[in-house]
């Protein structure tokens, strides 16, 4: 027996827990990836190739019928060189964009202004005064192309027209109204700015001119020289007078000082601050040397006493001669004292007067002498703005005297840098559009052709490839049966003893391995298998016919059933006959033993759909007899398989679906839609169904992607081996 193909997961019915339905076929329309996307349309375009020949064809030939009405058209090509551009030190001159030189120039050569100057011209002209018209009587159009040489500034001008002679005539003319109209605008635009230039050098001479006369006003009333040695000698003086006022300061500082000291200090008592307030009085000639002399001989005299007194304490008695004529002394001394502190607190306070009052003077001579530093410097101050502002406008004035001097001299020298190099050329046949039109026509019919097959693709959702079965409906694949040549309007045959097809017999035997080793599910086997399609001519038949061989020839006992009460075709397949059957058993003319039959297929028997029966006759699969008969055929068959109707053609296959222990759907290659199917499968699913997988039925063997059963010598006879002629041999490498 052959390989078996992979088992893949159940479809889970909806009576199981966690079941989810199918999403909608719209989920699914984006699910195959870009490869698949991409093979998918190739193969529909292998199928449909003479859509894009049949667009070509026409595409051609009506290009080809146009190309044949066109008046022939004539070119002439004159050439531009973008000469070198002579640098003027400090003088201006025409910038271009250099990037974008070859766009503006094609643009100003197509331009309306420029043609009409073009065709004036040549009216002007003696030898071509009328420009030739063509048949509906409009003037004649002419195309202007322009393109760059590689490598260089050189601007290649074509014109093409119907008229030789014309073409030639108005290509001069162009290039030459072209040079013409580039001097003009270079005119109005020096001329434009040299009037802006001009004027703002007008108004910069009348501000320039008011300035200067300030100016003038200002010197003739002030001597900036003296003003400005015042202010220097006005400004020396008063950082003296500062100074000075600062000293002074300090000085009565110093005097208050001693004055407090004096006040607080007991009789007898003198400090430094004293002394330094003589010193002060001294160098400013307020008192005498002599009387501070006098008082420090006193103060001195008088400490001495006091140390001697401290001494005699120790040994002699207070009413002794020495202690009283001691204390005398001590007595004197300090009135001698008390009255030299009295003087000098009089000399301090005539001291402190005296600073006061200077201090005053010399505040006020500070603010005087303020005044006029601040009245000098404003005045030298409004000097030099005043002369700035003068040598800011003649700044400002003289540079734009340079620029309109510049521009001016700019406007009179020609810089124009494109010059004719060639003159237009004499008018050749140019076939240009009718190669334009013959590619147009043939890019475009191609794609025309390749956009019609993709939107066949797009709306056309049946199956190419099990791969798109795979994405789109389920990876529960059963098996797949290739599609053999048969002749026209022919069924396909049955399977039997001695199968010549290899490849067709490995693929029923191949799904005969995937039902009898499908994963248990309730310790049962699929025993009644029921087999259908969506739509009618899938194949439903001849699966469930070959399969029910396939089973048989195993050495199973078999039961296959035409269920298909309507249109059911096996008892003709078979070689059997068609009454009684089925129908004769349901309606309660027959019993189960006497309708089923057997032919030369050992181990398997048949059951006819009967005779035709007006009504419904799907009804008859509702009743009691039908489910006791597959109750005493489950215990004489081993296997029992179930031909039934298509889903959408009758209620029959939902009737049987939910009463067998399985159910394959058949689809067929490039026939059955994914949307039908799908929908089969949810009214399957919503009968509580147990759907066991799909057939893949009539698969392309020329796919890629099909591997399956192509070594056909596995199934050759061994007696037949030696006699294989040089084609098959061939064939088989």
């Amino acid at each position: 027996m052959s390989d078996l193909l992979p088992v893949r997961p159940q479809p889970m019915s909806p009576a199981e827990p966690g079941y989810a339905p199918y999403a909608p076929m719209d989920t699914y329309a984006a699910a195959p990836g870009s490869n698949s996307r991409i093979r998918r349309y190739l193969t529909f375009l292998a199928k449909l190739w003479w859509v894009p020949l049949l667009t070509l064809l026409l595409g051609v030939g009506a290009g080809g019928f146009y190309i044949l009405q066109m008046p022939p058209s004539y070119s002439s090509v004159a050439r531009l060189f973008e000469a070198e551009k002579l640098n003027l030190p400090g003088g201006a001159a025409f910038s271009e964009d250099a990037q974008n030189r070859l766009g503006t120039e094609t643009e100003l050569l197509r331009a309306p202004k420029i043609e009409e100057l073009a065709r004036e011209s040549l009216r002007r002209s003696s030898t071509n005064a009328t420009i030739p018209r063509d048949k509906d009587g409009n003037l004649l159009s002419v195309r202007i192309d322009a393109g760059q040489a590689p490598r260089s500034t050189v601007t290649i001008v074509k014109a093409t027209c119907q008229d030789p002679k014309y073409v030639q005539a108005y290509l001069n003319a162009l290039v030459n109204e072209y040079q013409v109209y580039k001097k003009e605008v270079r005119k109005i635009v020096s001329g434009d700015t040299l009037n802006s230039i001009a004027i703002q050098v007008q108004r910069l001479e009348t501000e320039l001119k008011s300035y200067q006369e300030a100016l003038t006003s200002f010197e003739k009333t002030n001597n900036l020289a003296i003003l400005q040695e015042d202010a220097r000698i006005a400004g020396g003086y008063l950082a003296q007078l500062k100074t000075r006022l600062s000293d002074l300061k300090l000085e009565e500082q110093l005097l208050d000082a001693t004055a407090a000291e004096q006040e607080s200090s007991p009789k007898g008592k003198t400090n430094s601050n004293s002394f330094l307030a003589d010193a002060l009085r001294n160098s400013a000639n307020l008192g005498s040397t002599t009387i501070g002399s006098d008082r420090q001989i006193a103060f001195n005299e008088l400490e001495l006493l006091k140390i001697q007194r401290e001494k005699f304490v120790k040994t002699l008695r207070p009413k002794h001669p020495k202690m009283l004529k001691l204390n005398a002394d001590i007595e004197r001394g300090e009135k001698l004292l008390e009255l030299y502190r009295t003087q000098n607190r009089d000399q301090i306070a005539a001291s402190r007067q005296a600073v006061r009052m200077r201090i005053e003077n010399v505040e006020n001579s500070v603010k005087d002498w303020e005044s006029k530093v601040v009245i000098a410097n404003a005045l030298v101050a409004e000097a030099d703005r005043l002369k700035f502002n003068v040598s800011r406008s003649q700044g400002f004035y003289d540079r734009l005297q340079s620029m309109l001097q510049n521009v001016d001299i700019s406007r009179n020298i020609n810089q124009e840098s494109s010059i004719i190099l060639d003159y237009a050329s004499p008018a050749v046949r140019s076939f240009s559009d009718e190669k334009r039109i013959l590619v147009t026509a043939v890019a475009g019919s191609l794609l025309l052709g390749l956009a019609i097959v993709l939107l066949v693709e797009l709306r056309d959702d049946r199956f190419n490839s099990l791969h798109e079965v795979t994405e789109k409906i389920t990876d529960n694949i059963m098996g797949q049966v290739p599609e053999i040549a048969v002749k026209r309007n022919q069924p396909l045959p049955l399977l039997g003893h001695g199968e010549d097809d290899h490849m067709y017999a490995e693929s029923y035997r191949s799904l005969r391995s995937a039902l009898l080793f499908l994963p248990l599910e309730n310790g049962d086997r699929p025993k009644v298998i029921l087999i259908t399609s969506a739509i009618p001519n899938e194949g439903k038949s001849t699966v469930a016919a070959n399969l029910a061989k396939t089973l048989a020839l195993g050495g199973a006992r078999v039961l296959l059933i035409d269920a298909d009460l309507r249109k059911g075709h096996l008892h003709d397949m078979l070689g059997l006959n068609r009454e009684p059957g089925i129908t004769e058993f349901l309606s309660g003319s027959s019993d189960p033993i006497a309708i089923v039959q057997t032919n030369s297929v050992t181990n398997l028997s048949f059951v006819a759909r009967g005779a035709s029966r007006q009504g419904n006759p799907g009804d008859l699969l509702l009743g009691a007899n039908f489910e006791k008969a597959l109750a005493q055929w489950r215990a004489e068959f081993d296997h029992i398989i179930i031909d039934t109707c298509p889903v959408f053609a009758a209620d029959d296959a939902t009737t049987l679906a939910p009463k067998v222990d399985g159910t394959l759907i058949v689809v067929r290659n490039r026939f059955s839609r994914a949307r039908a199917v799908r929908e089969a499968m949810d009214h399957l699913y919503q009968r509580q169904a147990r759907v066991l997988g799909v057939i893949y039925n009539r698969a392309h063997v020329s796919e890629k992607s099909y591997y399956y059963y192509k070594y056909g010598e596995y199934g050759a006879d061994p007696d037949k081996k030696g006699q294989e002629t040089e084609d098959q041999k061939t064939s088989k490498h």
